[in-house]
C-alpha cells in the first residue's frame, strides 16, 4: 500500500497477485463493459445510467454514469493503453463535486500470477482539500481499491 496525501497532489495506491497471466487480466481493465463484473462502485446505485462511447475497447473508450448522489456523475477515457501491462484512464467527476485525475493499472508477471498495481493521482482541489480535513483520499478510496482488486481476481481466477 501506497499513499501520500501532501503538498498539491493526492496519491493512492493498491496492490494485489492474482493467479493469471497479465492477458488473462488485462481485457477486464482494458473494456468499460467488462467493469460491471468486478468494479466496486457498480453495485452503489442499481439504477445508475451507464454509457459507452469511442472506440470499444483501448484508447478512446470512454465510460459515463449518472447515479444517485453517493454514486454521483462522472466520466472515464482509456488514454494509454500498452497490452497487457499498462493502462491510463482519465477520471473525470462532475457530481456531487468536481475534480480530475489519473488511474493507473500497471500489470508484471510474477511467476504463473500477476502483481496488479491500481493507482491513482490528482490535484488536491478545494473540495478534496475540506474533505481531506476529516479523512484523506487514501482513507476514502483506498477501501474500494482493495475491494475491487480483491472482485477482480474472483472474476479472472474463476
Amino acid at each position: 500500500m501506497t499513499a501520500s496525501d501532501s503538498g498539491g497532489t493526492f496519491v493512492v495506491e493498491r496492490q494485489t497477485t492474482i493467479a493469471a497471466s497479465p492477458d488473462a487480466i488485462f481485457g477486464h481493465l482494458d473494456d468499460f463493459h467488462h467493469w460491471t463484473g468486478w468494479s466496486p462502485w457498480e453495485a452503489i446505485d442499481p439504477t445508475m445510467w451507464r454509457g459507452y462511447e469511442g472506440a470499444p475497447t483501448g484508447v478512446g473508450a470512454v465510460y459515463e454514469w449518472k447515479g444517485t448522489r453517493k454514486a454521483g456523475e462522472g466520466r472515464m477515457e482509456i488514454v494509454d493503453s500498452q497490452a497487457p501491462s499498462k493502462l491510463v484512464i482519465n477520471l473525470e467527476f462532475r457530481k456531487p463535486f468536481s475534480s480530475k485525475s489519473t488511474t493507473t493499472f500497471t500489470l508484471e508477471p510474477s511467476g504463473d500470477a500477476t502483481v496488479v498495481t491500481w493507482s491513482m493521482t490528482g490535484p488536491k482541489s478545494f473540495m478534496t482539500r475540506v474533505m481531506g480535513i476529516f479523512m484523506s483520499m487514501d482513507k476514502m478510496v483506498g477501501p474500494d481499491f482493495e475491494k475491487g482488486l480483491a472482485q477482480l481476481k474472483v472474476v479472472t481466477e474463476s
